[in-house]
């Protein structure tokens, strides 16, 4: 048969042959012609392998180092890690009072006359600062840590010791505090420190020449008939200056003169609340200011009346 030189052969396309499903699966698990293994060469997974173990590794070193330094340095909740000495607040609490001015550069207790709303707001004042210690048996676990101590039945351990403010007339809220009788009660709050113990003036030998004469007898008074009820913080108030101590008419203090031994140390257990000393001013003059200073008194409580160390100052008006 003779072809036709003007007629051109070519080649059509045709479908490529498809491998079996099975014969592919095999290839996928092991490629003989190239070696491969799971799609990859051995080449390729000794480089993965390797690439991972290292990352993992060192991602392993790095959780290892981390948790080794949290469980060194450990930061208890209820436990500060710096302490006294080594915290920045130190190892002499400092004296704070009750109610506070609106502006936080004051210390002036100013109110006219005997009217409610004279006086209201430093009565709102002292109901929501102790708003906490009347809701003290509603907070959710703080009620079965609370324990009725006195200088004889100090808390067990875990157990905290409960502060009633409720028998403490005048200075009580259903009393306005005393406010509107012109003879206001101010409270007194020794600042918490963990771990604090104070160091009591519980005898009459060597007590500081500066201590007021009265406070003197009142600890010679209570040492000759039991020693453990001078187990305090001892408090004391008075005018800044000879006029002042004129002016600021007599004290009272309530339930004591002084923060009771049995709440230290502060461990912040559970229902923990600081102990308050009410000082009632039962006559202070009126129409002119009263510099006031209330001290705390213990053996490791520092006082320097230029840096407010171990006291607290402020000032009392009525018109």
């Amino acid at each position: 048969m003779i072809r036709n030189p003007a007629l051109q052969e070519f080649q059509l396309d045709t479908k490529p042959s498809r491998k079996p499903q099975k014969k592919r699966f095999l290839n996928y698990i092991f490629n003989e012609e190239t070696g491969a293994i799971l799609g990859r060469t051995p080449e390729s997974w000794a480089k993965i392998l390797v690439f991972y173990g290292i990352f993992y590794a060192a991602l392993v070193s790095l959780f290892a180092v981390c948790m080794v330094t949290f469980l060194q340095q450990f930061i208890n909740p209820r436990v500060p890690r710096l302490q006294q000495a080594r915290g920045v607040i130190g190892t002499s609490p400092g004296l704070g009072f009750r109610p506070l001015p609106a502006d936080v550069r004051s210390t002036l207790i100013y109110y006219k006359g005997t009217g409610y709303d004279s006086y209201k707001y430093w009565e709102d004042q002292l109901i929501d600062f102790l708003s906490v210690y009347k809701k003290k048996g509603q907070t959710a676990g703080a009620g079965q840590n609370i324990y009725t101590c006195d200088f004889q039945h100090l808390p067990p351990p875990g157990k905290v010791c409960d502060v009633d403010i409720r028998n403490w007339d005048p200075c009580i809220e259903e009393n306005h505090f005393s406010f509107h009788k012109s003879s206001p009660c101010i409270f007194l709050k020794l600042n918490k420190i963990y771990g604090w113990r104070p160091e009591f003036y519980n005898e009459t030998a060597n007590l500081p020449a500066d201590m007021p004469q009265d406070l003197r007898q009142q600890i010679s008074n209570i040492t000759n008939f039991n020693r453990n009820y001078a187990n305090m913080v001892w408090v004391s108030c008075q005018g800044e200056t000879p006029a002042d101590r004129e002016n600021i008419g007599p004290l009272e203090y309530l339930p004591y003169p002084g923060f009771p031994g049995y709440f230290y140390p502060y461990e912040n257990a559970e229902g923990y609340l600081s102990p308050l000393v009410a000082v009632h001013l039962i006559k202070p003059k009126t129409g002119i200011v009263i510099n006031i200073e209330c001290r705390a008194w213990a053996r490791n409580i520092v006082y320097n009346r230029r840096d407010r160390l171990g006291v607290v100052h402020f000032e009392l008006m009525i018109e």
